[in-house]
């Protein structure tokens, strides 16, 4: 009895150290892009990402962003949050939101390359990209900050989850935007200083 106690000790010990090593997180090719003419003269140029893949995950972050942005009572709580100039109304924005709510303007997006193996549960395969008042930028998700909306990266697939949905949700006030440290503020204390 003594040995078989032993043996299955060994395999649940084996089996944990087995778990532990895949908890690591996959990370995959990403780049960030101003706009989509960027990413299709990239493609041109020979990059990582084709130009059908550019059209693919413009149009996937555009949809996330009409979904998941973030959305303010005022265009003032809005610029405070992301700069001057960087807001427009839920109504351009959504061709049928609301002229009072008001949302950061997509300053860019990011694609993974997991776009080319489908992406896995509840991740995407890219991101809108929203400035921040202090001229970095950050995900829908507020997973991320980076420097720059231009450029690539080794990133984890955790950087293209997708975000929970804002639309039809109240808007943040300056007070529900202040709690939150602001929303350009690291909102899981990852960052990262390529895009």
């Amino acid at each position: 009895m003594t040995k078989r106690s032993r043996s299955v000790t060994i395999a649940i010990l084996g089996a944990a150290a087995f778990a532990l090593a895949g908890c690591k997180e996959e990370t995959v090719d990403a780049a960030a892009f101003p706009d989509l003419a960027s990413c299709k003269a990239a493609a041109n140029a020979g990059g990582m990402f084709s130009s059908q893949e550019c059209d693919t995950a413009f149009a996937e972050a555009n949809a996330l962003h009409v979904e998941s942005a973030p959305r303010y009572e005022s265009r003032a709580v809005c610029e405070e949050q992301h700069g001057e100039g960087a807001c427009g109304d839920e109504a351009s924005a959504t061709q049928g939101g609301s002229g009072s709510i008001f949302m950061p303007l997509m300053a860019g997006y990011l694609i993974g390359s997991m776009l080319r193996g489908g992406a896995g549960v509840g991740a995407a395969a890219s991101q809108p990209l929203y400035k921040t008042a202090q001229g970095q930028f950050t995900n829908a998700a507020r997973s991320s900050t980076f420097s720059s909306n231009t450029g690539a990266a080794k990133l984890g697939t955790s950087q293209f989850t997708r975000p929970s949905p804002t639309i039809g949700q109240a808007p943040m006030t300056r007070a529900t935007a202040s709690a939150r440290g602001g929303f350009g503020s690291a909102g899981s204390g990852r960052s990262s200083t390529g895009g």
